[in-house]
């Protein structure tokens, strides 16, 4: 992984009287970092950061984000050219790779995607274990995590060739199961994929066709559901992703390693949020209501908060949120949707693009918002929202997962502790407590 060292530190510490030289690295974009793995040798002391916002973990050349300025590149690429000018499984090779594919390597790709798509049929059974009214990502969770035991022969990921493949059995059966997951929430027959349709289009199939009649995919509802699947691939080290790395550091096989990041996407402050988008506005009901919620939002002795505007890495306008903001409004207009909740959201949009308070808190319309609001048009539950962001995220876990196996520097993760419980004490006996 390409990285210098362009200077070093000198931290002191007071307590102790020591100091040692930590050096500065550089990577392409972004700001320099202290290279602290010296630290806890040199001086017997370690760092304290909760959550790690202040900690690299990893070095990556797969996703770069500015959130001051709004900029999100995949490998060099701005995700605004990416979601209007590609497809969602060259965005997926591209990660993957680490460059876009020419026409010959786009097709081998496409096709080896395509004829992957089928689960072993056994898979099927493992559905009719669940609770008929089990949550889609409960049933995601554990499906994925069972590929394993039917994918067995190419899990090992010290071999190229292994990683491959299961790379790309990963990137080829999550929809299918996404799509199974569903279908079984509801009562109906699980679909095979077809080969003849593309990506977005065959989970649509999966998704919504039934077999008394034939199912017309719109081209406006599959282009959108692409960009979708294209502005959730990867968002650099989020939740999921560590925990994916995490897990993958210990030699975990890539199936559990993605089962871990579907358990982590689950939390609703995380993946959830388009699905609390939507709650959000089942609490707000009617357009009528806007206003009372708005001023209870900012209201900070009020817990009432609004889901999908602003982001905690985005301090500027969410560069996915533009592209999806058209694509929903696309939609919206052609499928002539008549719904009180999409009229409060586009309510909510006007409000926060205008009003004083959202623009100087900046707190935008983010992805989440229109992704929730394009999900409901298109007639998914709330419930399949989150598994739908497992569906696209995937791709960028399984490459940071590949990533991580290549990079020769990474070992298993073992965080520190501030231990804050008792001192060393003495067993007493229970009849003397």
């Amino acid at each position: 992984m390409a990285s210098k060292s362009n200077s070093s530190v000198t931290v002191s510490l007071n307590n102790t009287n020591k100091s040692v030289d930590l050096p500065v690295l550089s990577g392409t974009l972004g700001p320099d970092v202290i290279d602290i793995r010296s630290l806890y040798s040199s001086t017997d002391m370690f760092t304290f950061d909760p959550g790690y916002g202040a900690t690299g973990s990893c070095m990556s050349g797969l996703t770069f984000i500015d959130g001051d300025e709004g900029v999100l590149l995949h490998r060099g690429y701005p995700i605004e050219q990416l979601a209007e000018k590609s497809t969602f499984l060259e965005v997926a090779y591209l990660l993957l790779n680490g460059e876009l594919p020419n026409t010959e390597q786009n097709d081998e790709f496409t096709h080896a995607i395509t004829n992957h798509t089928m689960v072993h049929e056994q898979i099927s059974t493992f559905f009719r274990g669940f609770r008929r009214d089990a949550h889609p990502m409960a049933i995601l969770c554990g499906v994925t995590g069972a590929l394993s035991a039917f994918y067995h022969d190419n899990i090992d990921h010290y071999d190229e060739t292994s990683r491959m493949i299961s790379c790309r059995r990963l990137i080829a059966k999550m929809p299918t199961l996404a799509a199974m997951a569903y279908k079984y929430s509801i009562g109906q027959p699980f679909n095979y994929p077809q080969n003849k349709l593309g990506y977005a289009e065959n989970f649509l199939h999966m998704c919504f066709s039934v077999p008394t009649e034939i199912y017309e995919i719109d081209p406006v509802v599959a282009d959108a559901m692409d960009k979708i699947l294209i502005l959730h691939a990867d968002h650099e080290q989020n939740a999921s992703t560590s925990t994916v790395r995490l897990a993958g550091s210990s030699g975990a096989n890539p199936f559990a390693c993605i089962a871990a990041g579907i358990a982590s996407l689950w939390g609703p402050a995380h993946g959830g949020a388009n699905e609390a988008v939507l709650n959000m506005l089942n609490e707000i009901g009617t357009k009528d209501n806007i206003k009372t919620f708005v001023d209870k939002a900012k209201d900070k002795n009020d817990p009432f908060r609004l889901f999908g505007f602003g982001h905690r890495v985005y301090k500027n306008y969410d560069p996915r949120a533009q592209v999806m903001r058209k694509s929903c409004h696309e939609v919206l207009n052609k499928m002539g949707v008549s719904d009180p909740l999409l009229e409060v959201a586009m309510e909510m949009e006007e409000i926060a693009l205008k009003d004083p308070y959202f623009i100087e808190k900046k707190l935008y319309p983010n992805v989440d918002f229109y992704s929730g609001i394009i999900l409901k048009a298109m007639g998914f539950p709330t419930s399949m929202f989150t598994v739908l962001f497992a569906v696209a995220r995937t791709v960028g876990w399984i490459s940071q997962w590949k990533e991580m196996v290549e990079d020769t520097s990474q070992r298993i993760g073992r965080p520190r502790q501030l231990y804050t419980g008792p001192a060393t004490r003495d067993y007493i006996d229970i009849t003397k407590r």
